[in-house]
C-alpha cells in the first residue's frame, strides 16, 4: 500500500462519491433524499428500522480510521487489554515537533518497532482482533451494517458477522525490510490467505497528518474474504443483496 495520501482536490473527490453513493443505496432501499446521516460516527445511512449503515464504495482502499493520540484514549480502545496503550506508545515514540523528526527519522522508527511488535503479539488472540475491528468498523457496534457498492450492488453485511469472518480469517505479522533503507517492524498487518488484506500503520510522512495511525483494507481482498465466507440470504432488490444474518432484519419493515 502507498504511503502518500491523496491531494486535497482528490480527497474531496472521494468524499463526493462517498456521498453520492449513499445517497443512492438510501433511495434504493425508500428513503428520501434527506435521509439521515452521522458520517463522523461511521453513520452513512439510518434505514427504515434506525439501523445503521457504513457504506464503503472505494475500488481499491478503504482507509478505515485515520486517528491521532486523542482518539486512542477513548474508553473502547483503553478497554482492549492494552491495545489503546501500545497505539499511544507508537505515536510517542515519534518526537512531538515533524521538524526534530526529520533530524533523525531512524532513531523514531526504531523506537516504534517494540510498541509495533508488542501489538502484533497481542493481536494473535481472535478475541482481540475482534474487539479492533468492532471498533474500528462500527464504533464498537453502534453501526449495525457494512454495505459495500461493488459491480454496481450494493451488499449488506451484519456487523457481527463481518467482525466475525475477519478474525477468523486473518493471520497477524508485523511489516519486514524490504530494503537496506527501511526500518522492519513499522506496521502491523492482517494477511488473508497469504496476502496483505490490511495494515495499521503510522502516518511519518508529512508535517499535516504526523503522528497519527492509518488503518487501511484492501477492498478487492476483503470483498473475496466476506464472499467466501458470509453466504448470500437474501435479494432485498436486484441492486441491494443482503448476507448472513443481516437477512433477519434488514428489510423487514
Amino acid at each position: 500500500m502507498a504511503k502518500r495520501g491523496l491531494s486535497s482536490d482528490a480527497a474531496r473527490n472521494v468524499r463526493q462519491k462517498g456521498h453520492d453513493h449513499a445517497l443512492e443505496f438510501a433511495t434504493l432501499i425508500g428513503l428520501e433524499s434527506d435521509y439521515r446521516n452521522d458520517q463522523s460516527a461511521k453513520k452513512d445511512v439510518v434505514d427504515h428500522s434506525g439501523d445503521t449503515h457504513s457504506l464503503k464504495s472505494g475500488n481499491k482502499k478503504w482507509q478505515i480510521f485515520l486517528y491521532g493520540k486523542r482518539a486512542f484514549e477513548d474508553d473502547v480502545f483503553q478497554s482492549m487489554n492494552g491495545i489503546g496503550q501500545l497505539l499511544i506508545k507508537c505515536i510517542e515514540s515519534f518526537p512531538p515537533k515533524f521538524e526534530d523528526y526529520a533530524k533523525n527519522k531512524s532513531a523514531a522508527k526504531e523506537k516504534c518497532r517494540k510498541p509495533m511488535r508488542m501489538l502484533k503479539d497481542l493481536l494473535q488472540e481472535k478475541r482481540r482482533i475482534r474487539s479492533f475491528i468492532n471498533k474500528s468498523m462500527f464504533n464498537a457496534g453502534e453501526v449495525n451494517y457494512l454495505t459495500v457498492r461493488h459491480d454496481d450492488i450494493y451488499h449488506v453485511f451484519l456487523n457481527k458477522d463481518v467482525v466475525t469472518a475477519f478474525a477468523n480469517a486473518v493471520e497477524v505479522e508485523n511489516s519486514q525490510a524490504r530494503t537496506a533503507s527501511q526500518v522492519p517492524e513499522q506496521k502491523v498487518i492482517f494477511k488473508y490467505n497469504g496476502t496483505n488484506l490490511a495494515e495499521l500503520e503510522m502516518r511519518n510522512d508529512s508535517p499535516i497528518h504526523y503522528r497519527q495511525i492509518r488503518f487501511n483494507m484492501l477492498k478487492p481482498r476483503m470483498m473475496d474474504l466476506l464472499f467466501n465466507t458470509i453466504p448470500l440470504t437474501k435479494k432485498f432488490s436486484n441492486r441491494v443483496f443482503v448476507y448472513g444474518n443481516a437477512s433477519k432484519k434488514f428489510g423487514n419493515w
